[in-house]
């Protein structure tokens, strides 16, 4: 409890520069999220939609994360993208997309906590991981296997599978959502040494990857709420001290949900503002 009063202090007064660097570093990861949904949506056979309408309807929609259950945010999507003339199957369909692709790529990178970090992976852990990578190019290079991979994952989510996915987009599109992930393990490690706090570049970003595979994957907590924020302390307390790591989950969280919540509903508002507005008379 002395350790915590005493973070108390540094979570209220953070250094201004890294906190303002790693809130901007994570709004462009997100921004380049909904880009890479709207080149899936293109990638199926849907409209080309505007970088400002992709991210619009990305930051808008992933705000269903916050309700229990993992479809709300896909409704949405499917909901806000028919107004922009995307079929529902389209629009659907390319979430789901993205969310594989995000939890694979989360998930790889997320082993970082474990081989890079304090304590090191088993060797049993690291031939799993092994195993892992030969079955994800296996999937990618083998056709039959990739099709009924496809197929298993789309009857899991409830959705039907696109007959124009080949492994080659979802390839494309998995390393765009890597890059994307990286930003954002990023913008973690940045945000705690905003709080002085030292961490490796390779360990803050993995475990904060590794920390939200653990939290999507508890359906009944919004956000993975309480999840999430346990994972990360138990991967950083042994570098960090137990005291100091619930302090950096904290913080997190609540610089997480600002930087979601707050442009969300800027756009919510934009959004609504252009429905409202007439449409110009023609002719």
């Amino acid at each position: 409890m002395a350790e915590l009063r005493e973070w108390q202090d540094v979570l209220a007064r953070p250094r201004l520069l890294p906190l303002v660097g790693a809130t901007l570093l994570l709004l462009a990861a997100y921004a380049l999220s909904g880009l890479i949904w709207g080149g899936v949506v293109t990638g199926l056979d849907g409209p080309r939609l505007s970088a400002g309408d992709a991210v619009s309807i990305f930051m808008i929609a992933n705000m269903g994360r916050y309700v229990p259950g993992k479809v709300w945010s896909v409704a949405g999507m499917a909901a806000l993208a028919k107004g922009k003339g995307v079929p529902v199957a389209v629009s659907a369909t390319s979430a789901v997309i993205v969310q594989g692709t995000g939890l694979m790529a989360a998930g790889a990178i997320g082993l970082g906590a474990f081989v890079g970090g304090p304590v090191p992976l088993p060797r049993w852990g690291l031939a799993g991981a092994g195993v892992a990578a030969g079955l994800l190019v296996l999937v990618l290079a083998v056709p039959s296997l990739f099709h009924a991979t496809v197929a298993l994952w789309f009857r899991i989510v409830r959705t039907a599978a696109p007959a124009n996915l080949s492994a080659a987009l979802v390839l494309r599109w998995l390393l765009q959502v890597a890059l994307a992930w990286v930003a954002m393990g990023a913008s973690f490690w940045i945000l705690a040494a905003s709080l002085g706090m030292e961490l490796s570049p390779v360990h803050a970003g993995s475990a904060f990857a590794a920390a939200y595979v653990a939290g999507y994957l508890m359906l009944f907590a919004p956000a993975g709420v309480g999840v999430r924020e346990g994972f990360l302390i138990a991967i950083l307390a042994p570098a960090l001290g137990s005291g100091s790591a619930t302090v950096l989950a904290i913080a997190a969280r609540l610089w997480m949900t600002a930087a979601e919540v707050i442009p969300a509903a800027i756009l919510w508002a934009l959004h609504q503002r252009s429905l409202s507005q007439p449409e110009p008379k023609r002719g």
